[in-house]
């Protein structure tokens, strides 16, 4: 559909349905069509010129119903918006249409003993004023929990703060169920739960409309912040690993920074020296204790050090320094930086980090975060900063990565299968094919949907005739 044909049929639905909420100024329109793809200078290049048609934020889900019920009457595309705080380009049209403002929805739909259900909209930090007078937190959460959103983590989102104890979202047991409706000329509302839900994660919303998720909670802690430096890099790893080895140490977050990184953060800058390399952690209050002979033998020593209270009252959490929050603070200080996402080898990370750090030197500088993988093992993933030249180059880098036996989460690409998910997923396409049987959800994102005939597809990928 050209850009003539997408201008009449928005036309036809603004006309009969003129009572929704719509954006239709150019300038806004761009502006809501934008995450944080800007940190790849590829992306950035790849995506200028894309844009929405036009916003709507529906108020109910049967003004929902109504757009999705238009949207494929004249066959124009559909794109859910939550936080805009993706990295890859997730929210980006790449084909025009109706970008779908998810903020709306935004209520916590029920709390129980260690099980939330909530709204796609709503702000990851919203739902823990819920949960925490009740005694219970999230599992995993990025560093934008104050800003992103529930269905935008779910549908973008990979790790987080709470990784280091429950692995990333997709892991077994965090994810319950989610509510989806179908992109079809008569929306089905259907409650899809695990594992067959996690077809829908990490799909850039490419392959049904998620209205809820239900989530695993985790007890709540009285947490303590700190950041602690160190003179020499192979003390602040040894450090931080020792640190996540500890199973007795109960802890939340845990990320490594190479000098000059922690020199980034300029709001802690006085705290510590520049050439000084950094460990954040989030540590229980009753645990605190057992990190001063740990950091002694380390050679290390506090800088910053505060409670999770002081850090909610003065807006100023640690949390907000680690994992792509790292990259943000980065360009900040130095536009011409981009970052990296390395999964490294759980049997032995260690060393990895260490050889990949001396192979690179000041070109490719370590930031890595400490979690669990699916299957429970200590591991860790890097989102280093890259001193960016050319595409050429920044390919060659992530080569000779895997190269070394580290993986590469490719955050440069817009396509789901060429970032994290690596592959073509015939189940993956097989649950567009059940919901979204036009291809109107985000189109462009999912390469497999473009070869869909040439797969095996599931007729019943979400076992919906079993319900």
């Amino acid at each position: 559909m050209d850009s003539e044909q997408r201008k009449s049929a928005l036309a036809l639905i603004q006309q009969a349905l003129p009572d929704l909420d719509w954006t239709v100024q150019a300038p806004k329109v761009k502006r809501l069509s934008r995450d944080f793809h800007w940190f790849s200078p590829v992306l950035k290049q790849q995506l200028e010129n894309k844009q929405a048609d036009a916003v709507v934020k529906p108020r109910s889900e049967e003004e929902l119903r109504l757009l999705v019920q238009a949207c494929v009457r004249h066959q124009l595309p559909l794109i859910l918006r939550g936080g805009a705080t993706g990295n890859y380009g997730q929210l980006v049209p790449l084909r025009g249409g109706i970008l779908v403002d998810m903020t709306g929805f935004n209520q916590v739909c029920a709390l129980g003993d260690g099980v939330v259900r909530a709204q796609a909209g709503i702000r990851l930090a919203d739902i823990e004023t819920v949960t925490r007078p009740a005694g219970w937190e999230l599992r995993c959460m990025p560093s934008t929990y104050r800003l992103a959103s529930l269905g935008g983590l779910y549908g973008g989102g990979f790790g987080g703060i709470g990784s280091i104890n429950y692995g990333p979202l997709g892991a077994p047991g965090n994810v319950l169920s989610v509510k989806v409706m179908t992109m079809e000329a008569e929306p089905r509302i259907l409650d899809v739960p695990a594992p067959q839900a996690l077809l829908l994660h990490h799909a850039y919303g490419s392959n049904g409309i998620v209205l809820e998720v239900e989530l695993a909670l985790a007890p709540a802690h009285r947490w303590i912040e700190r950041l602690d430096v160190f003179d020499d890099f192979t003390d602040a790893l040894d450090y931080a690993n020792a640190f996540a080895r500890s199973p007795g140490l109960v802890k939340r977050q845990l990320a490594l920074f190479a000098a000059p990184i922690p020199s980034y953060f300029s709001h802690l800058n006085g705290h510590y020296q520049a050439t000084q390399h950094a460990v954040i952690s989030v540590i229980a209050q009753e645990s605190e204790g057992l990190c001063t002979n740990l950091l002694a033998k380390h050679r290390g020593q506090s800088a910053v050090r505060q409670t999770a209270d002081e850090a909610r009252d003065a807006n100023a959490s640690l949390m907000e320094y680690c994992w792509n929050h790292t990259t943000l603070h980065a360009l900040k200080i130095d536009p011409t930086l981009t970052y990296l996402q390395t999964a490294f080898n759980y049997n032995n990370y260690r060393q990895q980090i260490i050889d990949m750090a001396a192979l690179f030197g000041d070109e490719v500088i370590s930031h890595i975060e400490f979690l669990r993988d699916n299957d429970g093992n200590i591991t860790a993933s890097g989102l280093q900063l890259i001193r960016y030249s050319t595409e050429e180059r920044l390919n060659e880098i992530m080569q000779i990565f895997r190269n070394n036996d580290v993986k590469i989460n490719n955050p440069h690409v817009y396509q789901i299968e060429d970032g994290k998910q690596g592959e073509i997923k015939s189940d993956v396409v097989s649950v567009k094919k059940c919901l979204d049987p036009n291809g109107l959800l985000n189109p462009g994102k999912l390469r497999g949907w473009e070869v869909r005939d040439t797969l095996t597809l599931d007729n019943d990928p979400l076992l919906l005739a079993d319900q």
